[in-house]
Parts: C-alpha cells; sequence; structure tokens
C-alpha cells in the first residue's frame, strides 16, 4: 500500500495563545523543534519528542503537530498498531491506530483536540483506512483535569468524534477490564469491505461455540 501524506495547516488560538496546528510532518522537520516539557501523559518529554521524530520517519506514520512559535505544545499520531496487540494479527495494511494525542495543559480547554483531529482528517488519503483508537483510563489525565473517570470518557468520545471516530465494540480482554476503556473507529469511505470484515473478526476473537 502507498502511504500518500498530504500537508496541511490552519491557524487557531488557544487562551490568548497564537497556535499552528499542522502536518504530517517528517522525522527532520520535528527535531528542528522544541518540545513541551509538559507533554508527559506517555513518557518523558525527551522519550516521547524521539518516539515522535521516529513515527514520522515510518512509510504509515503521522504526526500532526500544535506549536505555539517553535515549541511543540501537542501533537497526535498514526501509526501501524503495536505487533503485539490483536490489532495487528490480522495483518490488514490498511488499518491504522490513532496511538496518541496529548496537549500541553495550559493550551487546553479551547477545542484544541478537537481541531487537531479535524485537521489529520483533511487528508482525503484518510479515507483509505480503518483508523483505531484504543482508550484506557489510566493513560487519562484525572488529577490534572478534576473529572472523574465517566467526565474523562465522555471528554474523549467527543473528542474523537470530531475526527469522526464512533464507539465500537470488542472482546479485547484489556479494553474489556474496565467499563470506562472503549475501542474507537472510523472508517473511510473507500475501505473495501473485505478489509471491514477483517476488522470485525479482530473486534471478535472469543465467540463461544454451542
Amino acid at each position: 500500500m502507498i502511504h500518500k501524506k498530504t500537508y496541511y495547516a490552519v491557524k487557531h488560538e488557544a487562551n490568548g495563545f497564537p497556535l499552528v496546528l499542522e502536518g504530517p510532518l517528517s522525522g527532520k522537520q520535528l527535531s528542528e523543534l522544541d518540545f513541551h516539557e509538559g507533554l508527559v501523559a506517555f513518557r518523558p518529554p525527551k522519550e516521547q519528542r524521539k518516539a515522535l521524530i521516529e513515527i514520522a520517519d515510518l512509510p504509515e506514520g503521522r504526526v500532526n503537530i500544535v506549536r505555539h512559535e517553535q515549541m511543540i505544545v501537542g501533537y497526535v499520531t498514526f501509526v501501524y498498531p503495536d505487533p503485539l496487540e490483536r490489532w495487528s494479527q490480522g495483518q490488514i495494511e490498511n488499518l491504522i491506530e490513532l496511538g496518541a494525542i496529548e496537549i500541553a495543559p495550559e493550551y487546553r480547554g479551547a477545542q484544541v483536540g478537537k481541531n487537531l483531529l479535524r485537521l489529520s482528517m483533511k487528508d482525503d488519503a484518510m479515507e483509505d483506512y480503518i483508523i483505531i483508537t484504543t482508550e484506557y483510563y489510566w493513560h487519562w489525565d484525572l488529577k490534572g483535569s478534576g473529572l472523574n473517570v465517566w467526565e474523562y470518557r465522555k471528554v474523549m468520545e467527543k473528542m474523537m468524534s470530531a475526527g469522526g471516530l464512533e464507539w465500537y465494540a470488542t472482546d479485547d480482554p484489556e479494553i474489556c477490564s474496565h467499563p470506562a476503556n472503549c475501542l474507537m473507529a472510523r472508517i473511510g469511505k473507500r475501505v473495501a469491505p473485505e478489509s471491514i470484515q477483517a476488522f470485525d473478526q479482530l473486534r471478535f476473537q472469543n465467540r463461544f461455540m454451542y
């Protein structure tokens, strides 16, 4: 599969900060920018910056960012699922995962995340993909947000829906381990029925035989 990537950029303002939402960027472009110290949800900032650069240079990898002047203050990644995850088992070449989305604390509350996802879907190539995201409550900033797990779940669902992702049922044990966890997906307009069927088979692997 040829992974086409078309660059888009939009301006946005959050809490008085003029921002640029843009991408996908290359690893080289990312390496030339500073990285906000408050982006700590998944890894320490230096490690996360390195991970973004590596993802950006993968054939299917996409990294779209929120930039305040020369500093990355938010990002979203799209990449093939981890080989150890269920979602890679079907080897569906047009299934990619929204692996991470994060906005630095002082830039939140102004629909930055929603607009970053809207920007991500501007590229017509996204209509060729099944895009999934697995939401686990232990990745959520419950302490910093002051929200409980169900309130945060609603925030995440609303943000993902801005990118066209919808809730999908699954019997994946990790997702089923807590009722707040969920699988969400966006099936592009040009995705073939065979790919959708393969995705459905991945979603449910523990069917009982009678």
